[in-house]
């Protein structure tokens, strides 16, 4: 009596499966395959690769990799820099209500990279993408209606979609809301609800944030006066590369007692702990 012989064919990879699917033409796997690529997900990282996948999904009219082919001429990766051609990728996925791509095109109006600078025109992409509640857009509007860029200068307005986008956890929207309570700048000044702002954007690492709330404590406006608090978030946006918070740490340290500096500098690594923790 003979036995049977099984087949030993080894199950089909994830990669493998997004190949085959992106030969038969499924834009969707053509998409996923040039994010493989891109990012070097079970693949060596190849740009060249990404675009020819990208461009073979932006060709059947998938937004999101005509938006990452805009991307790819924009930085120029795995192909010379054209902005020209990127801002073309952009309005397609742009035109087919996709948020950052809509916001990418508007910067570019904004700028006068790869179309005519129009004013006009970077107001209305931006809106559409803020409107759709994409953070950077409603930013970059809040930073417009701040400085009068585009539009008239209107900080109550800039308030508002500052708010918008920093209420969705951006940092530099959390950041800026926290500059306009502590001005008083289109709301009324306050700065409890400026060191809550600065404090959210701290804990995602923003460096700016981090010593303006430092700051905060050694003056103790809005928070109770601590130096011990002061040179902790001094340093750790020292740590990250601020420039003022490098200056003012010596300043704080030297009004610290040996028993305050200890305690501070315990502080700084329960700080940078927290920190780490976040970015998992």
């Amino acid at each position: 009596m003979s036995g049977l012989v099984g087949c030993n064919a080894k199950p089909e990879t994830e990669f493998e499966k997004t190949v085959r699917l992106a030969k038969s033409g499924d834009a969707e796997a053509q998409y996923q395959l040039g994010l493989m690529y891109a990012n070097g997900e079970g693949v060596p990282k190849d740009d060249a690769e990404a675009l020819n996948w990208y461009r073979k999904a932006a060709d059947q009219g998938d937004a999101l990799a005509q938006h990452h082919l805009g991307n790819m001429y924009a930085n120029g990766e795995g192909v010379p820099e054209d902005d020209a051609e990127a801002a073309k990728w952009y309005r397609q996925a742009a035109e087919q209500g996709l948020a950052r791509a809509q916001t990418n095109l508007g910067a570019m109006y904004a700028q006068g990279e790869g179309v005519p600078k129009d004013d006009a025109e970077a107001l209305k992409w931006l809106r559409k993408a803020a409107d759709q509640g994409y953070a950077i857009a409603q930013q970059n509007l809040g930073n417009m209606y701040e400085f009068g860029q585009e539009v008239p200068e209107d900080d109550a307005e800039a308030v508002n979609w500052y708010r918008k986008a920093a209420e969705q956890g951006y940092a530099l929207a959390q950041y800026s809301l926290g500059n306009m309570y502590y001005n008083g700048e289109g709301i009324p000044q306050n700065d409890a609800e400026a060191a809550k702002w600065y404090r959210q954007a701290a804990d995602q690492g923003y460096a700016i944030a981090q010593n303006n709330l430092g700051a905060m404590y050694a003056k103790g406006e809005g928070v109770p006066q601590s130096y011990v608090e002061a040179y902790a978030w001094f340093s750790i946006a020292a740590a990250n590369g601020d420039e003022t918070a490098k200056s003012n740490l010596p300043k704080v340290k030297a009004r610290l007692t040996p028993e305050q500096l200890v305690a501070a500098q315990k502080r700084v690594t329960q700080l940078s702990e927290q920190s780490n923790a976040n970015k998992e």
